[in-house]
């Protein structure tokens, strides 16, 4: 029989697919700017309108799934695994801000801030317990 459901391997599988999951987004967003930029609402414009994309939804894709990645084979430092749930979580955040002067999000979007939202809570719901900081 077998035991109960280890957190810490839970935590990295979580980990694992926040790093695929980022990586293919950034992939997506280098091979088709554009056609992504469109689906969140954007219409780029310009050499700094694509800079900004690319800080964005490449650069900061890839530091997430990089960091997702250190903290899935970093299971004993429970911070970095934190870390990402906050990246996470900040997009979710972000957009909170603008849905009081905007509105909610519609679409692919609402989707995608839904996704963050459970991928960012669950991480932290996995941290290792009694560990209110690294080692």
């Amino acid at each position: 029989m077998a035991g109960p459901i280890n957190r810490a391997a839970l935590r990295a599988q979580l980990l694992k697919l926040v790093a695929t999951v980022s990586s293919l987004a950034a992939l997506a967003a280098m091979l088709d700017p554009d056609r992504v930029a469109a689906s969140m609402g954007l219409f780029l414009v310009g050499v700094n309108g694509y800079s900004q994309f690319y800080a964005i939804y490449v650069g900061v894709r890839l530091a997430t799934a990089g960091l997702a990645l250190l903290a899935a084979r970093q299971g004993d430092q429970p911070i970095l695994g934190d870390l990402t749930a906050l990246f996470l979580l900040a997009q979710p955040a972000g957009r909170m801000v603008a849905a009081f002067a905007i509105g909610l999000p519609k679409g692919i979007l609402l989707v995608v801030c839904g996704i963050e939202l459970l991928a960012g809570f669950s991480l932290l719901a996995l941290r290792p317990r009694g560990k209110v900081t690294s080692p």
